[in-house]
């Protein structure tokens, strides 16, 4: 029997796990059955049950994968030096996670993503192993951006006293409540984002203190 290739099975885990996003941004987590992602990516149990023991091990490595790219976007965007500014470094991850290429390898619009993040973020309140898992993530992200923040006071840009992680906390709730407007409404886009938080950093406080 020849062997199959670990190329094969890689794209066939491609697969499901792309069929299966399908079927819950379209139906939801929990309108949406096994029958559905068998039916929508064209394979029998026994070749899904392969890479996935059931629905909820596919909404977890779906859940894995949507914080891995919001944590890979940042990191590929703070890899330059000097770091860019906040509302650069923001749009950039915007459009890292929500450009025209990405939705097309996953075969989702923009909205259609935005909207299964924040099904796993409301997942989250159901699962302990999904809040598990998105509780590392989270921790790990914040502790990533903390450090690039302590590098915005280091070079002097940061001059508030105020805690690194404070910080950064704000910032991803920025990208979040972002990906909450795209899932929501379907008209935010980066350049807003970017433009948004530019007038913000403008702003003269001496005039309003």
């Amino acid at each position: 029997m020849a062997r199959v290739s670990q190329e094969h099975l890689d794209a066939r885990r491609r697969q499901i796990l792309d069929g299966a996003a399908r079927c819950f941004a379209r139906d939801g987590f929990h309108g949406t059955s096994m029958q559905d992602v068998l039916k929508e990516v064209g394979l029998s149990a026994g070749a899904v049950y392969r890479y996935f023991s059931g629905k909820d091990d596919l909404i977890a490595a779906i859940a894995g994968e949507a914080v891995g790219g919001v944590r890979e976007a940042f990191e590929q965007a703070a890899r330059l030096s000097p770091p860019p500014a906040p509302d650069v470094l923001i749009g950039s991850v915007a459009r890292t996670l929500f450009g025209g290429e990405a939705d097309a390898a996953r075969g989702l619009d923009r909205r259609a993503y935005a909207g299964l993040i924040v099904q796993v973020w409301s997942e989250t309140l159901r699962s302990e192993r999904l809040a598990k898992t998105l509780g590392e993530a989270y921790a790990g992200l914040r502790a990533a951006w903390a450090e690039l923040v302590g590098v915005y006071r280091e070079t002097g840009a940061l001059a508030a006293d105020v805690p690194d992680d404070d910080v950064a906390r704000t910032l991803i709730a920025t990208a979040q409540g972002f990906i909450a407007q795209l899932a929501m409404f379907g008209d935010a886009g980066p350049e807003f984002l970017e433009r948004g938080l530019r007038g913000l950093m403008s702003m003269d406080l001496q005039k309003i203190s």
